[in-house]
């Protein structure tokens, strides 16, 4: 089977894969540490990391697929932190969209090798799995104190996907060392202090839970913290020294033109906001989330010019966005009543 592994992992790489190893189906033993963070409620108000049947799942890979033997663990790079108001991650295609053909590409060829169906289920940030902990397993590197999975060849600037498989394939050493050492960058540069000591994330003040997977109103007290972030951030790999080793992004993940946020964006109606995003991970927090986003980032930044945009905003018919350009006018005229 260790002939099988190497052909699989070259098969990876032509498909973009840089990063792939093979763990186990063990139960995971940060399971506990991921139990603990649910009950002190650190997830917001992403229900679906609680439901019990996922709890359930995320505790043992054979509850997803009785079958299960090994993991493989793939890792493909998108584009490198850079100054702007869109996390990296999400200027081109959405990933959910990728990967998975590319993940079938993969099983249809273990199948083709082994001349017979093979069970599998594969994911990328869609199954209850703990992924790093999976690709600290197989070898792709080490958790660190941004709660990123790291790899000294190529930082965190990369998607992980999982493929669950019912054939035995030798597992790969796991990442034993961590390179974080004394640094506390990601740390001392995140602006509303998610960032906890022990490789701990209190998603509730993230940035890019704040304007991404929160679906109500953001809180007063963080929204000058969000700068002018508006769907998700990257401050925490931006300052990571690991990063200055990010490996060129796959060509699907990089947009054909520049993707930018204009004030202007507040007055899109819904059928432009569908049809502008409707392959990019921006769709997730819909039109209203968008622009609710965007009213908090021109309140924070924005100047008198931002003020008639803002105003029209003001009408919108989205009470939330009501909200929040209303809260943003008040920013700007109170900053600007002060010069």
């Amino acid at each position: 089977m260790n002939d099988l592994k190497q052909a699989i992992k070259q098969k990876a790489r032509q498909l973009g894969f840089i990063l792939a190893g093979v763990t186990s189906s063990e139960p995971p033993a940060d399971y506990p540490i991921f139990e603990s963070w649910l009950n002190a409620g650190m997830h917001g108000t992403m229900h679906y990391l609680a439901e019990e049947k996922n709890r359930a799942r995320r505790s043992d890979a054979k509850l997803i697929l009785p079958e299960c033997k090994s993991i493989l663990v793939l890792g493909i790079p998108y584009s490198a932190p850079a100054s702007g108001q869109i996390a990296s991650y999400a200027v081109g295609n959405d990933y959910h969209d990728v990967l998975p053909q590319r993940m079938r590409d993969l099983v249809d060829f273990i199948e083709q090798q082994l001349g017979h169906p093979v069970p599998n289920r594969y994911y990328t940030d869609s199954g209850p799995i703990l992924e790093r902990e999976l690709g600290q397993r197989a070898g792709l590197g080490w958790i660190g104190k941004n709660t990123c999975l790291i790899n000294p060849r190529a930082g965190s600037t990369f998607f992980l996907a999982e493929i669950l498989l019912g054939i035995d394939l030798e597992p790969d050493e796991p990442f034993a060392t961590d390179h974080c050492g004394s640094c506390t960058r990601c740390l001392d540069a995140c602006p509303t202090h998610c960032i906890l000591p022990g490789r701990v994330l209190d998603a509730r003040r993230c940035i890019s839970y704040l304007t991404i997977e929160l679906k109500d109103d953001i809180p007063e007290d963080l929204r000058p913290l969000m700068q002018d972030w508006v769907f998700g951030c990257d401050i925490c790999q931006q300052v990571c020294p690991w990063n200055r080793f990010a490996q060129p992004a796959d060509s699907a993940f990089e947009p054909p033109i520049p993707l930018r946020v204009r004030t202007s964006d507040l007055l899109l109606k819904p059928q432009e906001f569908n049809q502008i995003f409707k392959n990019s991970p921006i769709k997730r927090p819909k039109r209203r989330g968008y622009l609710r986003n965007i009213a908090v980032a021109t309140g924070n930044t924005g100047s008198r010019e931002d003020l008639p945009m803002l105003n029209q905003a003001v009408d919108d018919a989205d009470p939330m966005v009501k909200r929040h350009a209303q809260w943003a006018m008040d920013q700007i005229n109170g900053r600007t009543n002060h010069e």
